[in-house]
Parts: structure tokens; sequence; C-alpha cells
């Protein structure tokens, strides 16, 4: 199942996107086993200034076509790590072939993307940046194929 991280902004290097490479560098080894991945990130950016619905449009656009759509969002669902790594599997063993992972901008994500989610995943009740939301998401799925695969990264 191959996995896309729908976000809004543009990453600069630096240590964000140094983390974000290396989490889902090592997703792609460890879930490769395991029919899971690769993953990528696809950036959007609304440079007309049309707010949470352009940018809604954008992710969307960007997510691959039939995938298995998954807000970030405050209120969504709490998972723990286990759970979040059994979501992965049901998705898999379901016959998904793509899930799209969405973050919105500093808005959030408009009403009409959430209702359209087949899943709402939450970080928490706090917002978080959208740029550390990205690298919370790629070591959850990281964290998720080691659990999965029965090694020592997870310590519960």
């Amino acid at each position: 199942m191959r996995v896309a991280i729908a976000a809004v902004g543009r990453l600069r290097a630096g240590p964000e996107a140094d983390l974000i490479a290396d989490y889902l560098d090592r997703f792609g080894k460890a879930g490769r086993s395991l029919g899971l991945g690769p993953a990528q990130v696809l950036e959007v950016e609304d440079k007309k200034g049309g707010g949470m619905e352009a940018e809604a449009a954008l992710l969307e656009r960007a997510a691959p076509s039939g995938a298995l759509l998954v807000t970030l969002d405050e209120r969504g669902g709490l998972l723990s790590s286990p759970e979040f790594a059994g979501k992965l599997a049901d998705w898999r063993d379901a016959g998904r072939q793509d899930v799209a992972f969405v973050i919105g901008g500093a808005d959030g994500l408009a009403p009409t993307l959430r209702a359209r989610a087949d899943f709402s995943l939450s970080f928490g009740r706090m917002v978080w940046p959208h740029m550390l939301a990205r690298v919370m998401l790629a070591e959850q799925l990281y964290r998720a194929a080691t659990i999965l695969a029965g090694g020592p990264y997870h310590r519960a």
C-alpha cells in the first residue's frame, strides 16, 4: 500500500525536512516486506489566496486517485501507536492500494474536505504546526511498520 502525505506549504531545507526524509526512508525499508510503502510527500500551495476551500481542492487533486483519505485534524480519532499500526494493516489487508494523509495549512482543513475523509486522525487536542505534524506522521508511519514487523523500535 503506497502512502502519500499531501500537505499545504513548501518545506524548506532544515531539520524538519531531514527528519521527514529519514523516517520515510526507514518506513520504506521496514514496510517493503509488509506490503507498505513507499511513501512520498506531495506539497501544494494556494498562490491565489483562496483560503481553506482552495487548499482543499489542491489537496484532493494531489492525492492519488481512489486513495483512502485520512485527514490530520485535532477533532479526529486518538490512536495509540499500536492502534495506528493496526489501522494501516487493516487498510492494506482490505486491498487498499493507496492511502493519502492530508495536512492543512495555517487555517486547518476545509469542512468539506473533513466531511469527505474516510478517517480523521488526531495527534492530540493541541494544534501542531503543520511542519511538525509532517514529522510526527512520518515517525508514526515508521513506528507502525516496525510494530507490524515485530521489531524492537517500539517499546510499550
